[in-house]
């Protein structure tokens, strides 16, 4: 029991970043993380959150590519693809921004992230 109580679990790492990324204690979150990906180099979702992390601290060539990676292990994560569409588009790749967001209504239709934003990517209801 003793070694047990004091060791931390690869969730618990995970959910401590994340919380340290929604207080905005971002090295913090980013560290954590890491610890995550150190032990489970497959987590789809410590990838999808250290691209947010990367994205908020402006480290966008690092936010894309972790935001691939999470899309690589879990491409049916469409929260993930969202982040990475609405990455590109802030970063002005709109050709990105615009197959990441039709391939998430190929998926779901009524995703709302994805139908709120398309409308920015097509030019006329012609292309359609």
């Amino acid at each position: 029991m003793g070694s047990q109580a004091l060791s931390t679990t690869v969730e618990e790492h995970f959910q401590r970043g994340v919380l340290c990324k929604i207080n905005g204690q971002y090295e913090e979150a980013e560290r954590e993380l890491k610890r995550v990906l150190a032990e489970e180099p497959l987590h789809a979702a410590a990838y999808r959150e250290l691209g947010l992390v990367y994205g908020f601290t402006g480290l966008f060539d690092e936010s894309i590519e972790a935001l691939k990676r999470a899309v690589e292990l879990d491409p049916s994560d469409l929260g993930a693809r969202n982040d990475l569409a609405l990455t590109y588009a802030m970063l002005g790749m709109m050709d990105e921004a615009r197959v990441e967001f039709e391939t998430v209504l190929e998926m779901d239709p009524t995703n709302a992230v994805a139908l709120r934003n398309i409308v920015y990517f097509r030019s006329s209801p012609a292309a359609e």
